[in-house]
C-alpha cells in the first residue's frame, strides 16, 4: 500500500440480520446469494446467509453494504486460508 493512503478503520455493524454495513473493506473476493468473501487490511471476513446482496460497494472509501438474510460472520486470519488448513478442518 502506497504510503499516502491512509487506512480506514474496519467497523461492522449488523441491524436485525439483515442489513451489514461495513468500512475498511479492501476488497470483495467474491460472492453469491449465500457467501460473500471480504478483505480487510488485517484478515478476511466471510458472510453467509440466503439472498445476500451487495446493496453498495466503494473500494475507493472502503464502504460496502449488504443486504439480505445474514447467517454467520467469520473472521479468518490471513494464515487460516490457506490451502492445507481449509483440507484439514
Amino acid at each position: 500500500m502506497p504510503e499516502n493512503m491512509i487506512k480506514k478503520p474496519h467497523l461492522l455493524t449488523l441491524e436485525n440480520r439483515s442489513l451489514l454495513t461495513l468500512t475498511g473493506v479492501e476488497d470483495v473476493s467474491g460472492f453469491d446469494e449465500q457467501t460473500i468473501n471480504i478483505r480487510t487490511a488485517e484478515m478476511s471476513l466471510v458472510v453467509k446467509g440466503e439472498a445476500l446482496h451487495i446493496s453498495r460497494l466503494s473500494l475507493d472509501t472502503g464502504d460496502v453494504v449488504i443486504d439480505g438474510q445474514i447467517n454467520s460472520l467469520q473472521y479468518l486470519s490471513s494464515t487460516s486460508g490457506s490451502l492445507r488448513s481449509r483440507l484439514f478442518r
